[in-house]
């Protein structure tokens, strides 16, 4: 049995802050805080969404970001709202080397963490969620890996840009191909997978591995075939 996206993981340095401005962009609930004061999540919006885990990491500044969020929007009017609340939120306009005539606007949260705010009518993202896709630095190898690792179709394969979707529809995971900048540090963002109470993790990392990912320096977390961490676990019973 393929493990299931239960999460897309953020380091932080404030993760309760950085949760609730995300719960409240997304118009989410977050889970009540566990025994774990360096963890807080925002639900998934379904069963068969993610949630998005908030990490404590004082390092977190330092790290890498190799993927950001491409958030929906139905009308012109709707992406304005949404430009408003997430600058209300504390987020910030900033420059990655959009063009003027592109209809998608570029924001970081209070972390620096950047997202689009896409305009409407795209049609890549029309059969998608709140959150369209997440963009992600990476190369073909990297799409075909996902796709056999979550058991997801490839729905975009084209100049080495590759990107999957749930069977169940929803958020697209997205790479964008070459030039891919090399890998120096840990990401900030990573991925989540969680696996049945009574599934045998050993054989799937066994599997996984067997697609091209490997374990990481300390152990404790995997790698995907272009060295972007994720970590597997098995649900609780």
């Amino acid at each position: 049995m393929t493990p299931h996206l239960s999460a897309i993981g953020f380091h932080a340095t404030d993760p309760a802050d950085l949760a609730r401005f995300w719960a409240a962009l997304l118009n989410r609930e977050q889970a009540e805080p566990g025994p774990a004061t360096d963890e807080f999540t925002v639900l998934a919006p379904d069963a068969h969404g993610f949630d998005l885990r908030f990490v404590a990491n004082q390092d977190a500044e330092d790290l890498t970001s190799r993927g950001h969020f491409d958030l929906t929007s139905a009308t012109p009017e709707a992406q304005q709202r949404t430009v408003a609340r997430a600058l209300e939120l504390g987020a910030r306009h900033i420059d990655v080397g959009q063009k003027p005539e592109e209809g998608h606007i570029v924001l970081a949260d209070p972390e620096g963490n950047e997202f689009c705010v896409i305009e409407a009518g795209n049609k890549f993202l029309a059969d998608t969620g709140a959150i369209g896709a997440v963009a992600c630095d990476g190369t073909q190898t990297v799409g075909y890996f996902w796709s056999e690792a979550l058991g997801w179709p490839l729905v975009w394969d084209q100049d080495e840009e590759t990107a999957v979707q749930s069977p169940h529809g929803g958020t697209k995971l997205t790479w964008g191909g070459p030039p891919v900048a090399p890998k120096t540090d840990p990401n900030r963002l990573y991925f989540e997978l969680t696996l049945p109470p009574d599934a045998d993790e050993a054989a799937e990392t066994t599997r996984l591995t067997g697609l091209g990912a490997r374990r990481g320096p300390d152990g404790g977390v995997l790698l995907d075939p272009d060295g972007n961490e994720f970590t597997l676990r098995k649900a609780r019973p």
